[in-house]
Order: C-alpha cells, then sequence, then structure tokens
C-alpha cells in the first residue's frame, strides 16, 4: 500500500519536474514526507510569493512548468501575485496548496478558505482532489493545461485527510503524451501572403509567443526573407539580434517615441506570436488605420483596435515558412538610422562620469559586464523602463521582463530560478530599492542553496517610477519616498557581499568583481533618475535629427 501524497509525488515525477519551490506546511505533511523518498529537489523558501516568482521564471526559461507549493489559507494566498504574474505573461506554472480535511470544508473552520474559487479567475484550471484514484487524471491534466498552446497558470490543492489515505500500490502515473500544435488552414496562409506582398511599409511586432513557440530563428528567416522590420515587445526583446539591420529594438513604452513612429508610418502591422497584455493596441494603433495579420498558435483576441484582416492560427515556425514562400519580398528599406537611435544613447554615455550614475552609463556597463547567453532579470519600476528600451539583447531569453501584470518583487526570486536552470551563465537581477525590500529575504535561500547570483539595486530611496508618472501626470509628486537600510551591511547579515558604487568609473569593475566572487552579491548604485522625463523627449529629438 502507498498513501495517496506518495502517488500525487509520482505524478509530478512523471511529468519531469526537476525542481518545487514552497514552504512545508501542517496541511501538506504527507506530500513533505513523500518528496524526501523523490527525485524531485525541493527549495525551502522564505515567502510563498518568492516561490510562485521563482516559478514563474522557471516556466518562462524552460517552457515547463514551475511548481510551487503552500499550504492552506495565508500560504496560498501568498502564492497568488506570484501566480498572477505567470499566468498573464504565459508562463507556465502548476501552484499546489494543502487544505483543510474535507470534513471541515463545509463550515467556518480555521485558516479554512474557498481556494478552488480563489484562484479560479486567474488561472486556465483550478481544482481540488476529492478522491485519491482521481490524482494521475488531476496532475496529467494540470500540466497539458499549464504547458498548452495558451500556456499559463493551474491551481491543485490537496485535502489533508485525502492526503493520507492508503491506496492500492500499483496506483500509477499517465503517460505522458507531447502534444503537437496544428498547422495553419491554407486560406489564410494564402490570404496573408496576399497583404503582404500588396503591403507598402509592412512592419513585424514580435511577441513572447515567439519565443515560447522556439520560432525565433523562423521569424529572423521570415524577416530576411521578405525585407521587414521587427519590432519587438519587452517580452520579445531577443527574439532577433539587436543587432540585425532589420531590428528596429523594442516597443512598449506608453509614449510616442521613435519605434511607435515606425507604426505611424506602417500600412500593414504583422503580429507574430503577440499577446494583447505585452503592449495594447490602442497604444499602437489608436486610428484603427491599418491592416493586421496575426500569427499565433492561439486565436486573436477580440479588441476594436485589433481588428484582424487575416488570423493564422497555428504552429507559428510552419506559418512563418509557408507564408513566405507564397509572398513577394519587400524592397529593401534601411533600419540602420533607427537602430543608431539607441546605440547613440547609450554610446554617447559609455564617459558619462556624473553621480549618481545615469541609467544610460549603468546598462551600458551592464552590457559590457554580460555575455550574449547571461541572463538579466528585470525587477519592476523605473529601471524596467531604461531596461526595455536601451537593453541591446542578441539571444531570447536573456532579458526577463514582467509585463503582462509587472509585478515587483519578482527580481531576486527570478534570478534564483534563472541560476538553478542555467548555472553555467551569469545570472544578473536589476531591481529597484522597492521592488528588492519586497523579497529581499531570499538572499538567505540563495545562500543555503549555493545559487550565486548578482542584484544590483538601482538606489533612489523612492517609488521612481510612481514619481516619474506623476510628474508627467499632474507636475508634482507626493507619497514616494521612504529610507532604505544600508544594502552592503543587509548583504552582510545575511552572509552575502555587498559592494557600492561611489563613482561612474566604479561600476564596471565592481561587476566584474561580483561574478567573480561566485556567491550572492549585493551592489547598491545611486541613480539619477533626472533623465527619467527627458527619456521620450530625447528619443523623439535623436529622431528628428537621424
Amino acid at each position: 500500500m502507498q498513501v495517496s501524497a506518495e502517488l500525487f509525488v509520482k505524478c509530478l515525477e512523471n511529468e519531469g519536474v526537476e525542481f518545487i519551490f514552497g514552504i512545508p506546511g501542517e496541511e501538506n505533511l504527507h506530500v513533505m514526507d513523500a518528496l524526501l523518498n523523490s527525485s524531485i529537489q525541493f527549495i525551502t523558501v522564505r515567502h510563498e510569493q518568492g516561490a510562485a516568482f521563482m516559478a514563474d521564471v522557471y516556466g518562462r526559461l524552460t517552457g515547463r512548468a514551475g511548481v510551487c507549493l503552500a499550504t492552506l489559507g495565508p500560504g496560498a494566498t501568498n502564492l497568488i501575485t506570484g501566480f498572477a504574474d505567470a499566468n498573464m505573461d504565459r508562463a507556465p506554472i502548476v501552484a499546489i496548496a494543502g487544505q483543510g480535511a474535507t470534513t471541515r470544508l463545509h463550515k467556518e473552520s480555521h485558516q479554512i478558505l474557498d481556494l478552488v474559487s480563489l484562484f479560479k479567475p486567474i488561472s486556465r484550471y483550478s481544482t481540488m482532489v476529492m478522491e485519491p484514484e482521481n490524482i494521475p487524471e488531476i496532475i496529467r491534466k494540470a500540466f497539458q493545461e499549464a504547458q498548452g498552446d495558451n500556456p499559463g497558470g493551474v491551481f491543485v490543492c490537496l485535502p489533508e485527510n485525502i492526503a493520507g489515505v492508503k491506496i492500492a500500490k500499483d496506483a500509477s502515473p499517465l503517460q505522458v503524451h507531447n502534444l503537437v500544435s496544428p498547422h495553419a488552414t491554407d486560406v489564410s496562409i494564402e490570404c496573408a501572403a496576399k497583404l503582404i506582398s500588396a503591403a507598402q511599409s509592412p512592419i513585424i511586432m514580435a511577441g513572447n509567443g515567439v519565443i515560447r513557440g522556439h520560432a525565433c530563428k523562423d521569424l529572423l528567416r521570415f524577416a530576411k526573407h521578405l525585407n521587414i522590420p521587427v519590432a519587438q515587445t519587452f517580452m520579445a526583446k531577443g527574439a532577433i539580434p539587436f543587432s540585425h539591420d532589420l531590428s528596429l529594438g523594442t516597443v512598449g513604452l506608453q509614449a510616442h517615441d521613435y519605434v511607435a513612429c515606425g507604426f505611424d508610418q506602417a500600412d500593414l502591422v504583422i503580429c507574430i506570436g503577440f499577446d494583447m497584455v505585452e503592449y495594447h493596441p490602442n497604444l499602437w494603433h489608436p486610428r484603427r488605420d491599418k491592416k493586421i495579420i496575426h500569427i499565433h498558435k492561439t486565436s486573436p483576441e477580440i479588441d476594436a483596435h485589433y481588428a484582424v484582416e487575416s488570423a493564422v492560427v497555428g504552429d507559428i515556425a510552419n506559418s512563418l515558412m509557408k507564408i513566405a514562400r507564397l509572398t513577394h519580398p519587400q524592397a529593401l528599406k534601411r533600419t540602420d538610422s533607427l537602430r543608431e537611435i539607441i546605440i547613440h544613447e547609450l554610446d554617447g554615455y559609455a564617459e558619462e562620469n556624473s553621480f549618481p550614475v545615469k541609467p544610460q552609463r549603468i546598462l551600458y556597463d551592464t552590457r559590457k559586464a554580460l555575455d550574449d547567453e547571461d541572463i538579466l532579470i528585470s525587477d519592476v519600476g523605473a529601471h524596467k523602463m531604461w531596461i526595455a528600451r536601451l537593453y541591446r539583447c542578441e539571444a531570447p531569453n536573456t532579458c526577463i521582463i514582467s509585463n503582462g501584470f509587472a509585478s515587483m518583487g519578482i527580481g531576486v526570486p527570478g534570478a534564483i530560478a534563472a541560476k538553478l536552470v542555467y548555472p553555467d551563465r551569469k545570472v544578473l537581477t536589476i531591481t529597484g530599492d522597492g521592488g528588492f525590500m519586497m523579497n529581499s529575504q531570499e538572499i538567505e535561500t540563495a545562500l543555503r542553496y549555493q545559487i550565486p547570483i548578482v542584484i544590483m539595486i538601482w538606489n533612489d530611496s523612492e517609488y521612481g517610477l510612481i514619481k516619474w508618472h506623476q510628474q508627467r501626470r499632474f507636475g508634482r509628486t507626493g507619497f514616494t519616498g521612504f529610507t532604505n537600510p544600508d544594502f552592503v551591511k543587509y548583504a552582510e547579515s545575511f552572509g552575502a557581499k555587498g559592494y557600492r558604487v561611489n563613482t561612474a568609473d566604479e561600476l564596471l569593475p565592481t561587476l566584474q568583481q561580483a561574478f567573480a566572487d561566485n556567491t550572492v552579491v549585493v551592489i547598491d548604485v545611486p541613480v539619477d533618475y533626472s533623465e527619467n522625463m527627458r527619456l521620450t523627449e530625447k528619443l523623439g529629438k535623436l529622431l528628428l535629427n537621424s
């Protein structure tokens, strides 16, 4: 005989789960005991939100569902922010929570919440195990839903009395079948080809679905064959190399800058792997005067600003190949001047020695410190806007940005997950002082598991992004300031290393030393956010002068 929690864990092993991020509790004791004999490594974190963010980034980097685990009540509710972030950013995630015994779910009882209903609006599938015999079906369905063509979040709760029930020893997981995405119809392929051939000034907007669908090389071949420039959303940075002639850089700022001008001039927008949460169409298609082609594994979302002429729904790589065969290439148009705007903006600050350090100088030195395949995890805040616009990516999944749900606090736990997935790459998170303090306790987790990451804090002692918006909207600010601990001493109190940058010239050697230290390192960088209000204005002027 075996208890059902043992079958539960066997089903997770069957799905190829490597890590579970979480915190043990009274109502998941049977699962925790079963994990002692499992090949799955349990990563004990310091807060359930950190566990969910780790699962979120793991899912985004691998395409396999990241798994997080909590106990009932407050443990489960602490998962929600990271879980919602993954679900909205289309990262596969499976969240597991304990639950009180089924004998007390019908009444008011200690720490009992209707968790299935709580998670249902933010998940692809939310359920509770009511019978041990259903565990293989539930876990198989959970991973199939989480990792499907429209990936996202799945929630499963396991009541403590069900987890401890004895069941037949021969009860076993279901066989895993890897589903293949269907191909688009010939009619939709032909329609898209005709629209592109007839267009005078088409532009491609690549979304995160290109990366999820492993279609980056196919996108590049498609763009090169047809001579069509490519703009990438925040979440698709690196889908084609920034250095390529057809790269327009990143689009997504809620302001009219030089890439937006590229959309103004277009008569056809080819959205490839684009999800609406990445950059709402009313920002890049306000007049609804352009034709749109939607190429994705999933059908287009209904929106007044996203009325598509052709929806090519199916495997992205296959669709691009077939469309290219039927389409007349565009006359070659130079995009060098647009890309050079970013290069000019960064290179122009290479020797900028003012202090506190300007964002452009920080990102210039950061790019020098990281190889093309190394990973930058961006937390959410004012620094995210600078990273999204100016950090030059040469490879997919090397700059991770939370954008759909845009959750502060993802930086430190996300870096831990990235280093677990790619232990041979350098992993850096750039975070604001606000976002850092939301999950800084996970420094202890990284140290305990000997996961070397570098944490760069852009320190301005306020919620800089909110101040930026206040200035833009009202011309005055308020309620955004706070005080910080001594971040060097704070890092050292955990047993990590801490450095403070005191001049601009110290940044690059400090970064290089931090990676050489091969441990958890915190770098405190005072940042000059006076540049925020000038970002869009400066890019616009560069456009006019180019």
